[in-house]
């Protein structure tokens, strides 16, 4: 029995950060921009690209808008929940699936995104890679799931949001292309971001 031709309407296989942010900016192309299109785009099966494309609208110009980081995080947050319990379907509710942004300040967004995409591509590979299998992979997914329910309490300490959206970008850059060593930098970048947290707070 041969396979099922496959979909012509499925979105391409996402393996690289560059390739998430020019899905990212393929899906903006009205008015406006829904979060259900943005996860279309990456496809539904695809938790790692749609577990990094938030983080990495947090750390662009994108994050000044208010509220904007707290809904990142909890789609964050419920990405990685459903990472850990091994689903092959994401489910996200309908007000995230909902919301709406300025495509042009999505495309604006993306075109900053480019360069620094293709500099962790050029130097991304197969390393360490001990540390995103399993148990270890279990730590990459809950830390990012503690990074995105963070976010919405941290909102207001600056940088924090971008601090723990870059840390959530490298984890999942580690889990789509197996680079342990990526994961390493994400963890200095959460303690980076407790200790600011810490040192603002007056601990």
């Amino acid at each position: 029995m041969t396979d099922p031709s496959p979909d012509p309407a499925a979105p391409p296989a996402l393996t690289s950060v560059r390739a998430v942010v020019d899905q990212l900016h393929r899906a903006a192309d009205g008015e406006t921009t829904r979060m259900r299109e943005v996860v279309r785009s990456l496809g539904e099966a695809s938790f790692v690209p749609v577990l990094m494309a938030p983080a990495l609208a947090v750390v662009t110009p994108l994050s000044g808008i208010p509220l904007f980081s707290s809904v990142c995080g909890i789609l964050i947050a419920l990405v990685s929940a459903q990472m850990l319990f091994d689903r092959d379907h994401l489910w996200l509710p309908e007000w995230i699936m909902k919301r709406k942004i300025s495509s042009e300040r999505v495309r604006g967004a993306v075109e900053k995104m480019r360069k620094p995409a293709d500099f962790l591509d050029s130097h991304s590979r197969e390393r360490l890679s001990i540390l995103v299998r399993r148990p270890f992979k279990w730590i990459t997914q809950s830390a990012c799931m503690i990074c995105g329910l963070a976010m919405p309490l941290f909102e207001l300490v600056p940088f924090t949001s971008s601090i723990l959206g870059t840390a959530v970008v490298l984890f999942s850059l580690s889990l789509l292309v197996r680079d342990g060593l990526y994961a390493l930098f994400a963890f200095v970048f959460v303690a980076g971001g407790g200790l600011l947290v810490w040192t603002i707070l007056g601990g």
